[in-house]
This record gives C-alpha cells, sequence and structure tokens, in this order.
C-alpha cells in the first residue's frame, strides 16, 4: 500500500526554474532606502520645519522692524538702514543653516550612535554608495526647503517694506540670483552636515565643527593682522557661501560664481575626508 505525501514547501523564495532570484544593490534602491530612513525619524519633521520657520519668520520680523523705525523716523544704524527687501528676507539665513546643517550631521552620525549603520553597511558592502546617497538625498531636501523659504519669504518682506527706500521686486538686477544662490548654500550646508557627521561619526563632534567653521571661525579672524584678514576670510566657508547671495559686492568680497566654487571645494573637502575615512575604518 503506498502513501501519497505532498512535498514541502521551501520556506525561502525560489524563482520557477528553482534558482533564488538575484537581487542587486543599485543605486536608485540604495537611494530609495536613504529617502525612507530620512523621513521615518520625528526628528527631520521638526527640524526642516524650525529651518523652514527661522528662514521666514526672521525676515518678516527684520522687516517690520525696519518699516515701523523707517514710518517713525527713529535713527536705524547705517547697515540696517541701508538695508533691501532681499537683505531682509534672507535675515533668516544663519538661523536656517544652524537647523539644516546639525540635521545633516544627524543623518549621517545618528546612525553610528545607535548602531544601525552596522546594517547598513551589510546590506551596501561597498559603503561609498550610502555616503552618496545620504548627501544626496539630504542636500535635495535641504535645497528644497532653502528655496522654498527664501522664494516664499521675499514676496511677503517686499509688501511689508513697499513705499520705503528698502523696496525692491524681483525683476530688479541681481534679486533672483540672490535668492537662488541663498537656496543653493543652505542645500550645500546640509550636504557639508552629512560629510561632518560622516567623518567624525559623532552628533557632538560633527555639530561643533559646523558651528565653529561656520560661525566662530569667522569672528576669530579679526585678530589676524588687517592684510590677513583681507587675504583669508573671503574664502571661509560661510563668508564664500555669503557671497553667493550678496547682492553688491565689493574688492574684498567674492564674486558669487567664486564664492559658489569656494564653497564647492570645502564640501568636496568634507565629503573627501568622509569617504577616506569610510573606506579605511571600521563601522
Amino acid at each position: 500500500m503506498s502513501t501519497l505525501t505532498t512535498p514541502p514547501v521551501p520556506t525561502n523564495a525560489r524563482t520557477a526554474s528553482g534558482a533564488r532570484p538575484a537581487y542587486r544593490v543599485t543605486g536608485p534602491r540604495v537611494l530609495r532606502s536613504e529617502w525612507a530612513k530620512l523621513w521615518s525619524l520625528r526628528s527631520t519633521w521638526i527640524t526642516l520645519g524650525l529651518g523652514f520657520v527661522f528662514l521666514v519668520a526672521f525676515g518678516l520680523i527684520a522687516a517690520a522692524q525696519f518699516t515701523s523705525r523707517y514710518n517713525s523716523g527713529h535713527h536705524m544704524s547705517p547697515d540696517f538702514a541701508t538695508s533691501t527687501s532681499l537683505s531682509l528676507s534672507l535675515f533668516g539665513t544663519n538661523f536656517a543653516q544652524l537647523a539644516l546643517g546639525v540635521l545633516g550631521v544627524l543623518v549621517t552620525a545618528g546612525e553610528y550612535s545607535t548602531g544601525l549603520i552596522r546594517s547598513t553597511l551589510a546590506c551596501v558592502p561597498h559603503r561609498l554608495p550610502v555616503l552618496w546617497s545620504k548627501s544626496a538625498v539630504y542636500g535635495l531636501v535641504s535645497l528644497i526647503v532653502g528655496l522654498g523659504g527664501v522664494f516664499i519669504a521675499f514676496p511677503i518682506v517686499g509688501g511689508i517694506v513697499s513705499g520705503t527706500t528698502a523696496a525692491q521686486s524681483l525683476s530688479d538686477s541681481g534679486v533672483l540670483r540672490a535668492l537662488l544662490g541663498a537656496g543653493l548654500y543652505l542645500g550645500l550646508v546640509g550636504v557639508v552636515g552629512t560629510a561632518l557627521g560622516a567623518l567624525l561619526r559623532s552628533v557632538a563632534g560633527g555639530i561643533s565643527v559646523l558651528i565653529a567653521s561656520l560661525m566662530l571661525v569667522p569672528g576669530l579672524t579679526s585678530l589676524l593682522p588687517s592684510s590677513w584678514q583681507n587675504t583669508v576670510e573671503p574664502y571661509l566657508p560661510s563668508n564664500a557661501g555669503e557671497a553667493m547671495f550678496t547682492l553688491h559686492h565689493d574688492a574684498v568680497t567674492l564674486s558669487p560664481t567664486s564664492g559658489l566654487l569656494v564653497f564647492l571645494a570645502w564640501t568636496a573637502a568634507a565629503l573627501a575626508g568622509a569617504a577616506w575615512r569610510l573606506m579605511r575604518t571600521d563601522a
């Protein structure tokens, strides 16, 4: 007497030919995974929101303060008296860059602090695609937030200062270029933040270096001799970035194109250091 039995179903997925399906690590798949990880964190939504609010709100506050003093005839400092719609709408850039840069550090250094980086690199053993994908994804998000913030702030600020000496329109010479430059600068700051996080592998260390390079070092250059200041200051990251969205330039500051090239060089240097450490040391 024979007994009919049903063959066991294999637990692992197989194709019709019996071979396991091939799962390849490709650039688009790594990008999608990093995109999903970025938006799965609550800190992403909070910090991006803060960056956007800083960019818009501080511009509106500065514009309201200018209009109030202008209409009341109160004395204004020379720098504030020569403000324009552009400069007022970009008043919050320094605050927004901190929020976007800090989140960039968290995007990479946060995985080292939680240990998630080991799983990430196990899935992508070549390693470098992880760094490029994180930088590209977060750089794009920072760029969108930056452009959205400046192009929302500018027309509102223009309405607030309408009828004053600060009034400008988007069609004025250099205004559109400056707004695009400000958004691009904030996008690159996000990339620098991700690179510093991957290079230092420490949230506190990455944030400290970011703040020092963007805010503290430019202030310390005032201790240098005057001849050195004019030589060094234009090539610092923050000053080169500011040249990208400054409307009027003097003999000391860089042109918008030169400022972009210098800041791109700083960004490339940070990414090169992060790539070197990622390939040469264990997670």
